[in-house]
């Protein structure tokens, strides 16, 4: 069910969460000697890393400048990076940019960097690790990161030169006006009341995670 973004937009403001804490990482999985894949979503509005027939696989809902989101990769970033990494978790990141004040803010060129990662030979866990970089630099209400900062956090995270390369040239990848609509529209498909960022969805359960659960991610792992 869709509703107007208007009205939609107060209960995405008020509701938004923080996530939990982190929790260390159990069991005895290997690491597949594939690396696990980095693509654009079909949809074209999400970067999805991690392999496709992973048994786990969800969605995130976020924004570059949600400090609740920073929490969230903060507290489980790690976690995911090593799920994706053996090919137990398949993450699908939607960006979102309406807390950008102006056209090509903050929100909307880390989204777009987000976008000119995928294709050059990134890894998803590559990808994960540049995911958690790009919030943990946050700078709510300003300019944030520029295309050569975004490049280095990149490299850092040990994707390609031509990733970096792509990211430091600053082009276009993906329309970010209608990425936040298309994405907002999913958001409040899942929960039209109390839809915020972060926003973690189950694909396989269909159903929203609960992630003040500290062992929200091992649990999923676990089924």
């Amino acid at each position: 069910m869709r509703i107007s973004r208007a009205v939609a937009a107060v209960a995405l403001t008020v509701a938004i969460a923080a996530a939990g804490c982190t929790d260390h990482v159990t069991g005895a999985a290997q690491r597949d000697p594939a690396q696990p894949p980095l693509a654009v979503s079909e949809d074209g509005y999400g970067v999805v890393a991690g392999f496709d027939d992973a048994p786990v696989r969800i969605e995130i809902f976020t924004e570059p400048q949600c400090n609740h989101c920073a929490d969230l990769q903060a507290d489980f970033g790690d976690q995911i990076a090593y799920y994706i990494g053996v090919g137990q978790l398949n993450v699908t990141y939607r960006p979102m940019i309406f807390l950008d004040e102006v056209t090509d803010g903050h929100s909307a060129r880390v989204s777009n960097a987000l976008f000119l990662a995928t294709g050059a030979g990134a890894t998803g866990a590559q990808f994960q690790r540049f995911v958690e970089e790009l919030w943990a630099d946050q700078d709510p209400g300003g300019p944030g990161p520029s295309d050569d900062e975004m490049a280095d956090m990149a490299a850092s995270a040990g994707m390609p030169e031509e990733a970096a390369k792509r990211i430091a040239s600053g082009g276009s990848a993906v329309n970010v006006a209608e990425m936040d609509e298309n994405n907002f529209g999913f958001l409040i498909d899942i929960d039209p009341l109390a839809g915020g960022t972060p926003t973690v969805y189950d694909l396989v359960g269909d159903e929203k995670i609960d992630i003040y659960d500290n062992d929200w991610l091992d649990r999923l792992i676990e089924s």
